[in-house]
């Protein structure tokens, strides 16, 4: 071994031994989400095998877009300690909006999602600041909501009446697919974009005089990055086609990986995001810090329906249609169990965007794959609220854990 390769070596044995410790003291992140998803994907694929083929792979993606989008913005109102049980049914009414707009009133496309997410965004500005400067439980007030918002719903469209979009703008974002080769050309972006993104953190930190990562685990890094991503669209890419050909990544991909963006870099890089996290770790150290933590609420809120309004736009686009059910049924309980299976803290100031990716995986495994193999609604709710109670329970036994060690 050279002498430039010891200081390497040491200085990842260093970051090993440090994530351990953190592991060790009850900072799982990720751990538990990524291990029950490699664990469920292994069962479901040897015990039907066609689990693992590229056409069921692209079913997964477009199935659990909807509870993704709409659990990345119940992470927000988590981070706070709070709740919105209304999110399911706010969509409804967005996509409702959105369709009567389109259909009935002839606005173009694109003026009805603009429409929809201005709804989502008035619906969050009522919800926060009925929280915020009221003063009102965020479970009361988003409990009324959604008893609310299901009569809206049944108001706009009458009893058992069925707008049907055809729209093919807004078909094709869940129901087409990006041509191979731009397919390729996102992904290479995407793993080009994260190098760059590690890279700036490291000289960023290397101008602080902070501890930096070694090339070689940010190398490792990038290609375990490059990897999955080149291998999904490797798959995607494959012709899963019967009478005709179908390849692609589906179009509602990239949608869900801008917002991933997005919401990642509002979290992690502004003082929004800082000050998110310090609401929720201490409203009132937070309040005398001389943080907003009214606007931040409200903010929060707004952000949490306006996705809500986005979950709604792919729900009307899967399904081509909209309905009085549009919302309902096990939107809510899914999209929250996507945010809490994935990582984010029940008690607030603990969560990442990336966790409705993670969680909305595991939810849309456990849903697919024992359809797959036969199973009733039944068991995928029961299935499905093992599967949260269980991450809830890691939460609360992590946090204690954290508190024993001093690790918070």
């Amino acid at each position: 071994m050279s002498v430039d390769t010891l200081p390497q070596k040491v200085e990842s044995q260093a970051i090993v031994k440090e994530y351990v410790q953190r592991v060790r003291g009850g900072d799982l992140g990720a751990l538990p989400a990524i291990f029950g998803l490699v664990v469920l994907v292994g069962v479901f694929s040897v015990l039907r095998p066609i689990f693992f083929s590229p056409g069921n792979f692209a079913n997964l993606l477009t199935q659990g877009a909807v509870y993704v989008v709409i659990a990345m913005g119940l992470i927000f109102v988590l981070l706070l300690g709070e709740i919105d049980l209304s999110a399911g049914f706010a969509s409804g009414v967005c996509a409702v909006v959105m369709s009567v707009t389109l259909v009935n009133v002839g606005v173009p496309w694109y003026v009805a999602i603009l429409a929809a997410m201005a709804t989502g965004v008035v619906i969050g500005l009522i919800l926060g600041s009925l929280v915020a400067k009221l003063g009102i439980p965020s479970f009361v007030v988003t409990l009324a909501a959604f008893i609310a918002f299901q009569g809206v719903v049944l108001l706009i469209l009458g009893q058992g009446n069925i707008i049907s979009v055809r729209d093919q703008t807004i078909f094709a974002i869940s129901n087409k697919n990006l041509p191979p080769w731009l397919g390729w050309g996102l992904a290479a972006a995407a793993v080009a974009g994260y190098a760059a993104v590690q890279l700036v953190q490291a000289r960023n930190r290397s101008k602080r005089g902070l501890a930096i990562a070694p090339p070689l685990v940010i190398g490792g890094r990038v290609a375990a990055v490059a990897l999955v991503i080149g291998l999904a669209v490797y798959v995607l890419n494959l012709d899963r086609g019967r009478a005709i050909p179908l390849m692609g990544v589906p179009i509602v991909v990239p949608v869900i990986l801008f917002f991933l963006l997005l919401w990642t870099f509002v979290l992690r890089r502004t003082a929004f995001g800082r000050h998110i996290y310090a609401v929720g770790g201490n409203a009132e150290a937070a309040r005398r810090a001389g943080i907003p933590v009214d606007r931040i609420k409200i903010a929060c809120f707004v952000i949490c329906s306006f996705m809500a309004s986005v979950g709604g736009v792919l729900a009307v686009s899967r399904a081509a249609s909209v309905d009085p059910n549009t919302g309902g049924s096990n939107v809510l309980l899914f999209s929250v169990g996507a945010a809490v299976i994935g990582g984010t803290s029940l008690f607030g100031g603990k969560g990442r965007a990336l966790d409705a990716i993670l969680g909305g995986a595991v939810v849309a495994v456990v849903e697919n794959g024992m359809g797959l193999m036969g199973y009733g609604s039944g068991q995928k709710f029961v299935v499905t609220g093992s599967v949260l109670l269980l991450a809830a329970s890691v939460d609360a036994l992590s946090r204690k854990r954290a508190a024993a060690t001093g690790h918070r």
